[in-house]
């Protein structure tokens, strides 16, 4: 299977529920993390991250209450700018300041309101850290999701203080990188609006 594609089989709940935690899911992002970072620090940032996952997902609120608990969730924990970077793709190179400024907004906005729709689906689910171990120029963080009704799975965090705080940068569910399937939609939505980060920016104020 292409390292670039979901199989049909896996754009399911637990698709669903990790796409919004690895804010949308992330390809090895175009820069060298730093090696600094040690395995308990990481560790601790995920079970933070996890820690408010769990608590939004149980917390009985409307889905639209959720969409700011989630973004805000998302903000504080993972590397928007560079993984809006990474989804944008290509693109985003030739994109100035303020284009990329607010296509960052307009995409952590996106994806809150995409996932947090369906979130009524996971309530009574848990995530829990179970390890972590140093790669060559990150850390990863092992946990696993248990989901009502299905068996549980493994989610893999990798962590970089390359932004100057430990922050999560990828997420890959089962071997799969979750922010390939969100890089191919934002690529499409993009060719939709004849390659302009502008009308991009204008559409994912309102998509989901």
């Amino acid at each position: 299977m292409p390292n670039d594609m979901i199989p049909p089989s896996l754009l399911t709940r637990r698709a669903v529920t990790l796409g919004l935690l690895a804010g949308a899911a992330v390809l090895a992002l175009p820069w060298q993390p730093a090696q600094a970072l040690d395995v308990n620090t990481a560790r601790n940032l995920v079970t933070r991250a996890i820690d408010e996952v769990n608590r939004i997902i149980n917390s009985g609120r409307s889905e639209q209450q959720m969409y700011g608990d989630f973004e805000r969730m998302f903000v504080q924990y993972a590397d928007v700018p560079a993984i809006a970077r990474t989804a944008l793709g290509v693109a985003g190179r030739g994109a100035s300041r303020a284009e990329m400024a607010a296509f960052t907004k307009a995409y952590q906005g996106y994806i809150s309101r995409k996932y947090g729709s369906r979130f009524r689906e996971f309530i009574g689910g848990e995530i829990k850290v179970t390890d972590a171990r140093p790669l060559k120029s990150s850390v990863e963080v092992i946990s696993t999701a248990y989901l009502r009704g299905e068996a549980p799975f493994e989610l893999r965090w990798h962590v970089s203080d390359k932004g100057g705080k430990p922050m999560f940068f990828n997420i890959i569910i089962e071997g799969v990188n979750m922010l390939a399937s969100e890089r191919t939609e934002i690529g499409a939505m993009l060719d939709r609006q004849r390659g302009s980060i502008a009308g991009l920016t204008e559409a994912l104020k309102t998509a989901r």
